[in-house]
């Protein structure tokens, strides 16, 4: 029998060293809404001061955490190790995704040689993140985006950077039309999905962005992709009052 889409299984790396432990609830749920998240690992040198608030964070979420010195000033173990652990991982367990957090692009080459087997690949890591590790991606979420929760909590906002603060503001829809690599994104799927009148299905150009692109809503301050598209404001919208089928169209042809 064939699995079901929830039954995927996801293996999550995390390079605590470039990830706070304020954004792993956030990437747990992200990831379970693709499949199980059944291998759990966090990389650093856990005899560190810097890595003490992530110990709860490991036993609260079933996180296994991985031991690694720091053999060399120069180069990075951690890196390596976890590397290591996931072409490892790649050829000798059933995984349907990974998933990496990390803000490091030295993931890139890593995260290339997962995708060339056809696997996808889920990336997580702070604004800073260098864009080849972005674009490596199947999906990239920026992990300030995930933070909303301590906020909410009332945390002390001197402990919350400038930088998150913004990063949690939802973008207008003006902003977002400002946005010249956002609205090539949705315009050239729409341009790759639409029927002779113009018109495409939503849910097929949320396919085509998947698999053309690192692009989430999430970024921009959207759960859904359909939130996006009714803010941004560049498209006609239609939705069918059976089946509720959203499709939308280039409000440039209408104008025609």
């Amino acid at each position: 029998m064939a699995r079901t889409k929830t039954e995927n299984h996801i293996a999550l790396f995390i390079d605590c060293d470039n990830i706070s432990h304020r954004s792993i609830e956030g990437i747990i749920n992200e990831l379970s809404k693709y499949g199980v998240v059944n291998i759990r690992q966090a990389y650093g040198n856990w005899t560190k001061d810097n890595l003490k608030n992530w110990e709860d964070k490991l036993l609260e979420f079933a996180i296994k955490p991985i031991q690694q010195f720091d053999y060399s000033k120069n180069k990075n173990a951690t890196d390596i190790l976890m590397t290591i652990d996931a072409i490892d991982l790649l050829h000798t367990k059933d995984i349907d995704a990974f998933a990496f957090a990390t803000s490091d692009s030295d993931f890139t080459p890593v995260v290339m040689r997962v995708q060339n087997e056809g696997i996808k690949v889920y990336g997580f890591g702070e604004k800073k993140t260098p864009k080849p590790f972005m674009a490596a991606c199947s999906q990239f979420i920026f992990t300030e985006k995930l933070m909303s929760n301590y906020v909410a909590q009332g945390e002390e906002q001197d402990n919350i950077s400038v930088d998150t603060r913004q990063a949690l503001v939802r973008k207008t829809g003006k902003e977002m039309r400002q946005d010249t690599w956002l609205v090539n994104v949705l315009r050239t799927a729409l341009e790759q999905t639409m029927d002779e009148d113009g018109w495409a299905n939503l849910a097929g150009i949320g396919q085509y962005i998947n698999n053309s692109t690192s692009f989430s809503p999430i970024n921009f301050g959207y759960k859904k992709l359909s939130n996006l598209i009714y803010e941004i404001d560049l498209f006609d919208i239609y939705v069918d009052e059976e089946t509720k089928i959203m499709s939308i169209r280039d409000k440039r042809m209408g104008s025609h």
